[in-house]
């Protein structure tokens, strides 16, 4: 178990936290640990889908600036391939994953919420990637994964002010996908993630496979990763299951067991 970051597995739902107080400030050891922890979520087969969540104070509030602040050129090359390489990471788990957000989820914290496939955010959190300001731009994904959810306009609009979005701002945006009460964040994305803890596990990461990958290609490569998934998916068990209750009882009867 690592120092600041580690998992906490609750039925078929495992919870990634973030625990470096104040702020949870991303520095080279909690990404090391993050990277741990996501391997041990992506190899545990009885993990189904997972949560991101940084605590009821603060999901992350940036990248610790003291440890970058006298890096040269050199130094942060490597630095930020390897802090790219842990976000890609999260980013392809093969399973569904939700962020839970209360309070600031800025700079380097907001890129890794964006790793997320869902967003639930708290209605006093706070969004952004105030980069700009330090008079440098986003370098964990903030202009390519905020540009894919949003679209360049939008995100041009945040990256070039560093400005901060309120939770209904990010719900109208599209960042967030649910605003609920700061005290039921936690909850609400564990009842988001549980309602595909139950699912065909395969299936669902080749529907992630699919819709993730398939962003990089051009439309005629893209459907046919498609209908190579699609087709692969005959080999499961949960594909059988699925397809003998549709005929026997109607659709959404089905008990998958992940296979």
């Amino acid at each position: 178990m690592g120092e600041l970051v580690r998992l906490e597995i609750d039925g078929a739902v495992g919870t990634i936290r973030l625990d470096r107080p104040k702020m949870n400030a991303i520095d080279h050891q909690l990404c090391v640990e993050l990277l741990e922890v996501v391997g041990e979520v992506r190899d545990n087969p009885s993990i189904r889908a997972a949560v991101l969540y940084g605590g009821e104070r603060v999901f992350a509030a940036g990248a610790d600036i003291k440890e970058m602040e006298g890096k040269a050129y050199s130094d942060m090359l490597g630095y930020a391939t390897n802090l790219q390489e842990t976000f890609k990471q999260v980013a392809r788990l093969p399973k569904p994953v939700v962020a839970a957000i209360n309070g600031y989820a800025l700079g380097g914290g907001f890129e890794l919420a964006l790793t997320a496939d869902f967003r639930v955010l708290g209605e006093s959190a706070q969004v952004g990637v105030p980069e700009i300001l330090l008079g440098v731009i986003p370098g964990a994904g903030g202009t390519q994964r905020l540009t894919r959810l949003v679209g360049p306009a939008k995100a041009k609009s945040m990256v070039y002010t560093g400005r901060f979005v309120k939770a209904d701002e990010a719900l109208a945006l599209g960042i967030a996908d649910k605003v609920v009460p700061d005290s039921d964040v936690y909850t609400a994305a564990v009842e988001m993630a549980s309602q595909w803890a139950a699912g065909p596990a395969i299936a669902l990461r080749a529907a992630k496979l699919a819709i993730d990958d398939g962003l990089e290609l051009d439309l005629d490569a893209a459907l046919r990763l498609e209908t190579a998934l699609f087709a692969g998916l005959f080999a499961t068990n949960d594909q059988k299951a699925g397809m003998q209750s549709f005929v026997a009882n109607g659709p959404g009867k089905a008990t998958f067991s992940g296979t």
